[in-house]
């Protein structure tokens, strides 16, 4: 019989794991003059959100959804210019984050992948 293929959200260390980096993203966002003024004062939501949507995403359960709908990332962001300075800053904080977190090589190339494709689709602002 054939063991199924764990899921990048089982081989990170679950919800743990994507709570951690999304932590470790925030201590970056919270200092970013580029990237703090489009978030909320508080960011306890916006984290949770975040840490949920990647975990969803990568193969866990499907609370993200269940809690907020689809997650039309490219809507929910729309309302703030996103420009290729700030996806470059968000960028940068997150694969600082993913850095810290010791993937093996080749699930960090898979997550860093994502993520850049995923801050490169949102820049909806040409300045």
């Amino acid at each position: 019989m054939r063991v199924p293929e764990q899921t990048a959200y089982e081989r990170w260390g679950g919800q743990p794991f994507f709570t951690a980096l999304v932590d470790r993203f925030y201590e970056g966002v919270a200092t970013d003059p580029v990237l703090r003024p489009m978030y909320p004062e508080d960011l306890t939501e916006s984290k949770a959100h975040l840490a949920l949507f990647l975990a969803q995403y990568w193969g866990g359960p499907r609370d993200y959804s269940e809690q907020r709908g689809h997650p039309r990332l490219r809507m929910r962001h729309a309302p703030f210019p996103i420009g290729s300075v700030a996806a470059d800053a968000w960028l940068r904080h997150m694969t600082d984050a993913v850095v810290a977190a010791g993937l093996a090589p080749a699930d960090e190339e898979e997550l860093l992948s994502y993520l850049t494709m995923a801050a490169r689709s949102l820049i909806n602002d040409p300045s």
